[in-house]
């Protein structure tokens, strides 16, 4: 096996910017346990986690999700994410984004066409494909995989896209609408959050939280509820008000125990009382930095048996 290097080549004495790249543990439940895909590269002769590099500009997010179903035929379902991997690759340094990850198919059958990139890929129990990897950095990735709950469902908490100034808007600001880049960024979205698989949607009742979503509510066939209590509301003039912080607290809880994959759609002054409550509840570290710029997002992952399994915050663009 080789050995793995941190993100730096002491040759050059400098900053050498990475090669980004992204990959999964495809795993399933086996006859005698967990299973994860394991791809053989003829080139290399080598067996490793299917993983491939970024395109300008992708998203990481979508990257990982392209290159394992380029390299599998398996379609990612992303689970909880796993520590980055940084090694030196021909000498420049790499890192790796992770996550754990199910077969969007029923039952993960592997129908791949062998070619001159990856001529083998099967499922393998996990003890095995400790002893089959090739590489160090990969059996530490799945070490990561097996020391937190592979079972788990995604909470996104969304900051609406951006809809202007509040200043520059004349009308009740509940009728906020996004603007330009906003809705540029609305038809974007859909495909980044497709890699947590369906999700139900609930949003503030704010133009610019519901038009945040319309997009993927329309491309998934998933219907969106409206919560009030996620919804800055207006005064007497229209303009945004005061929130109820404790009803806004109450009704994210609520959707946290349902135990549902869910998207839900707020504004930038609650999210981090939202966030804050739910790693409080759940016994997590609570960070000092809460909150988001407008279309960024947090994914709270959620173990089935229980308890927090993850956190992760990604932009709209990457």
């Amino acid at each position: 096996m080789t050995s793995a290097f941190p993100p730096r080549d002491t040759a050059v004495g400098g900053y050498l910017e990475p090669i980004r790249a992204g990959g999964t543990v495809l795993w399933r439940t086996g006859a005698d346990g967990p299973e994860v895909v394991l791809i053989r590269r003829p080139d290399r002769g080598d067996w490793t986690l299917p993983k491939g590099k970024l395109k300008n500009g992708e998203h990481p997010i979508t990257g990982a999700a392209r290159e394992v179903r380029e390299e599998t035929g398996l379609t990612p379902v992303l689970g909880r994410r796993l520590p980055p991997q940084h090694y030196l690759k021909d000498g420049w340094p790499k890192q790796v984004e992770w996550w754990a990850a199910t077969p969007a198919e029923a039952g993960g059958a592997i129908d791949y066409e062998p070619n001159d990139e990856v001529d083998e890929v099967e499922w393998v129990p996990v003890e095995a494909a400790l002893s089959r990897l090739t590489y160090d950095h990969d059996v530490k990735v799945l070490d990561n995989f097996r020391a937190g709950p592979a079972d788990t469902f995604p909470v996104i908490l969304l900051r609406h896209l951006s809809a202007g100034e509040k200043r520059s808007w004349d009308g009740n600001d509940l009728l906020r609408p996004l603007d330009e880049t906003g809705r540029a960024d609305a038809l974007a979205l859909p495909p980044v959050l497709a890699a947590y698989g369906p999700a139900r949607v609930v949003s503030s009742a704010a133009a610019r939280c519901t038009e945040s979503l319309l997009p993927y509510s329309v491309e998934f066939d998933a219907p969106m509820r409206t919560e009030r209590a996620l919804t800055v509301p207006v005064n007497g003039r229209g303009e945004a008000g005061d929130f109820d912080v404790e009803a806004a607290r109450e009704a994210f809880a609520a959707i946290l125990a349902e135990g549902r994959p869910t998207v839900v759609c707020t504004h930038g002054e609650i999210i981090p009382h939202l966030m804050r409550e739910t790693l409080t509840q759940l016994d997590a570290p609570v960070s000092q930095q809460l909150g988001l710029r407008k279309g960024a997002f947090w994914v709270v992952h959620l173990a089935r048996g229980g308890g927090l399994a993850g956190v992760e915050r990604h932009a709209v663009r990457g």
